[in-house]
């Protein structure tokens, strides 16, 4: 079983919860960061002093206060910790459903497992956390088995979704074929990019632009 782990959450009746279930599983040696900075401080400071965690267990948002950080989401952290520890392993545990933030999570950021908080979240938890352990497969909660195996989501591009979400905030064709270039993106011709939003309205079924967007956030793509 694991021997270090690290548990980032911001609400304490939840961390508790997850805390205690980790212990059932025998690792020993469990701590807790409330805010990103602080876990990413935490994995530096295992990695300086040759005892690393070989276990992360986060959420994806977490509360604004006071505190300022540099790192504001699970995703921001998860990044930041693959870059000086790309072997860890990491189970999301999180109540973002949205088909697209699961995928690219595990295709982007190379999750290991990911969990929705629920009813049977804390066995699922345990399960996962097991499953990635004793195999090098990927996990998923039982409600969200099909999102890795929908082959729609997966034609969908990274340039789609920057187009997108230039769209989402009014900006006319050719002033996104000038950000485009300006960003080095290709196609970025106006009539390209315009072909390119015709055919996301077919493969989505939309009316209109609006219409576009409104199931892109949907499926939590912008």
């Amino acid at each position: 079983m694991f021997n270090k782990a690290l548990v980032v959450e911001d609400f304490d009746s939840v961390s508790t919860t997850m805390i205690n279930a980790v212990k059932e599983l025998s690792i020993p040696e469990i701590l807790l960061a409330k805010y990103c900075d602080e876990a990413y401080l935490k994995i530096q400071k295992a990695l300086l002093n040759e005892k690393p965690f070989d276990l992360l267990i986060c959420d994806l948002s977490f509360k604004n206060d006071f505190r300022e950080n540099k790192l504001n989401s699970g995703e921001e952290l998860i990044a930041a910790i693959k870059i000086v520890q790309p072997d860890i392993k990491i189970v999301v545990f999180s109540i973002e459903d949205k088909s697209f933030k699961i995928k690219s999570l595990f295709s982007d950021y190379g999750i290991n497992a990911y969990i929705s908080k629920g009813r049977n979240s804390i066995p699922e938890l345990q399960k996962a956390i097991q499953g990635i352990y004793n195999v090098n497969t990927k996990m998923l909660s039982t409600e969200l088995s099909h999102v890795l195996s929908k082959k729609s989501l997966l034609e969908i591009e990274a340039y789609d979704i920057e187009l997108l979400k230039l769209i989402s905030k009014g900006l006319m064709m050719v002033e996104i074929a000038s950000e485009f270039k300006t960003k080095g993106i290709t196609p970025n011709g106006s009539s390209s990019l315009e072909k390119r939003v015709n055919k996301l309205k077919t493969y989505f079924k939309a009316n209109n632009n609006v219409h576009l967007i409104a199931i892109a956030k949907d499926l939590g793509l912008v």
